[in-house]
């Protein structure tokens, strides 16, 4: 019934018109295999246990049906009074603005009818309050903020709500969001139609679908839990040393063999900050995610870069130590202190924060694992970012020989679900690019400890200048605002002009013709003739786009857009 289901559209699915009408405008032409098993489920009222692959269209799967619960709900009865009648738990502030942003698509056409609001950490408590006193429809928020609503009595759940989703449900786990779900639970009705979404069913979830489900429909599409090798191209590449690393980066972009946007996955945010620094040497246009910064500030990254103004995002995935959950912050969402005097800290970052996982990175062609993944999840996640959808992707993984190990364990978890062998070698001969190596130790050089550390306190004194509730601080007291703002020059790196340009006698003479390694600069960034939101790559129509080599050995990969 699902395969007929996912061949004959949504408008066999008995859903609202203008639930219809709105699916048909976002071009989504058939049911993904989640949606055409889950939504008829859904619609029947049942319980749903789901799990789908990263980028399966899980959010349409869980939206629709409740948007067209609710829409039935209100015009059966119009004199009902407004309320609160589904909530979505999610485990970060940027997936809940993205939940929210696709269900307003979802209901483009019944906006009047249906009210969705975001409660996350990037708006205080106080700035939230009015929102909550028009009684949203449906309320998509993180477990601490909702949470912390309901306590203070400024959202009532109890007894309109009528249907409650998590989703990242494994996520949500390992962000230490189970005691605020758990704590939430008491607050709701006590008949409500439950949907639990995943990436992953572990043992893990099984108290936690005790808890909110009741006599559940497990739906797993039978999918391995990232796209095959026609779809999504996936290669390692083993280095000898970290400067082998940072040569064959600066070759890929600079020589500009890979095209399109690409993600670049590191293990913390020192070295993702030196990564871009890195970057910046060559006048690579980069942008670090730091976990640190605001969700406001973190979502007006993942904006400028959906929006094309800049096609590489280092990011890390990291979460920091493992705290108890006790130790997390209920009601806020700033980022927890970290680290004893004179150490770093792994990674004080927000407790909503999370990158390889969740966040819709748009027009991605490529994933680059720079450090290894310390798990097969984590990989999974890193990777699902690009080859979503109907698009083709390519993921390319380099392993230094300390991280061999973690590697091996990682294509055996592959293999074993797939049947076959999914990592494949990359063939690149580094001798062809020995002309580069000076070049890399220079901008390896400039990049020391010292201007890691500087970025990152020039990244933290931007957002305080940019911060809205320090305006009336600095107002009082002027002189804490001069020295902000004359504080020593910070060069985190100083930057070399003539590593920007690379001259023809440095290109390869087998990449001659295929490398563009100094272009002129666009004068349009999403490309010549690009229309806003448009998924084709800059500058052609042909996805296929990236790793380009000729010669000698040099295999060809393939890279599209989500």
């Amino acid at each position: 019934m699902a395969a007929e289901m996912e061949e004959k559209g949504f408008e066999h699915m008995g859903l609202d018109g203008r639930l219809l009408r709105a699916v048909a405008e976002l071009g989504w032409a058939v049911p993904t295999a989640i949606q055409a098993r889950a939504i008829p489920l859904a619609l029947e009222g049942r319980d749903v246990l789901a799990r789908a692959r990263t980028g399966s269209g899980k959010t349409g799967a869980y939206g629709l049906p409740m948007l067209h619960k609710v829409l039935g709900i209100k015009e059966a009865s119009p004199a009902v009074p407004q309320a609160v009648r589904a909530l979505v738990l999610v485990p970060t502030a940027e997936l809940a603005r993205q939940v929210g942003h696709t269900l307003r698509r979802l209901a483009a056409f019944c906006a009047r009818q249906l009210r969705v609001a975001e409660l996350c950490g990037h708006s205080d408590l106080a700035e939230q309050r009015p929102v909550l006193m028009e009684r949203p429809d449906i309320v998509v928020g993180t477990p601490g903020r909702v949470l912390a609503h309901v306590a203070g009595h400024s959202l009532a759940l109890r007894p309109s709500l009528e249907l409650l989703v998590l989703d990242e449900a494994d996520l949500l786990l390992s962000f230490g969001c189970g005691s605020d779900i758990r704590a939430l639970l008491c607050h709701l009705p006590k008949i409500y139609q439950a949907m639990l979404v995943s990436a992953t069913l572990n043992p893990e979830l099984e108290a936690l679908q005790e808890l909110v489900l009741h006599n559940p429909v497990q739906v797993v599409p039978p999918e391995p839990r990232l796209p095959g090798p026609a779809q999504l191209q996936q290669l390692q590449l083993r280095c000898g040393t970290e400067e082998d690393k940072f040569l064959l980066l600066a070759a890929l972009l600079k020589l500009r063999l890979l095209r399109g946007r690409a993600l670049l996955f590191v293990g913390s945010l020192a070295r993702a900050l030196r990564l871009q620094l890195f970057l910046e040497q060559f006048g690579i246009a980069a942008c670090a995610l730091n976990p640190q910064l605001p969700a406001r500030s973190r979502c007006h990254v993942i904006a400028q870069f959906n929006r094309g103004l800049y096609d590489f995002i280092v990011a890390t995935d990291e979460e920091g130590p493992a705290e108890p959950p006790r130790q997390r912050p209920r009601r806020g969402d700033t980022a927890r202190k970290g680290g004893s005097r004179g150490q770093s800290p792994p990674c004080p970052q927000d407790p909503e924060f999370g990158v390889s996982r969740g966040i819709d990175f748009q027009n991605v062609a490529a994933v680059i694992n720079f450090d290894v993944p310390n798990s097969v999840e984590t990989y999974i996640h890193r990777v699902g970012r690009t080859a979503r959808g109907d698009s083709p992707g390519t993921a390319l993984t380099l392993a230094l020989p300390e991280e061999l190990e973690r590697l091996r364990r990682i294509e055996d978890a592959l293999a074993a679900e797939n049947g076959q062998s999914m990592l494949q070698p990359y063939e690149f001969r580094m001798e062809e690019i020995e002309t580069l190596r000076y070049r890399c130790r220079d901008a390896m050089r400039a990049v020391t400890k010292q201007a890691v550390r500087e970025a990152r306190l020039r990244e933290l004194r931007q957002e305080l200048l940019n911060c809205e509730k320090l305006k009336v601080y600095f107002e009082d007291n002027p002189r804490d605002l001069q020295a902000l703002r004359h504080d020593r020059p910070l060069h985190p790196a100083s930057v070399q002009p003539h590593l920007r340009h690379v001259p023809d006698y440095l290109v390869p003479p087998s990449l001659r013709g295929v490398a563009d390694p100094n272009p002129k600069k666009r004068k349009n960034p999403r490309g010549a003739g690009a229309k806003r939101g448009s998924n084709k790559p800059r500058g052609s129509g042909n996805p296929l786009r990236s790793f380009s080599f000729t010669r000698r050995g040099h295999q060809r990969g393939k890279a599209g857009t989500a």
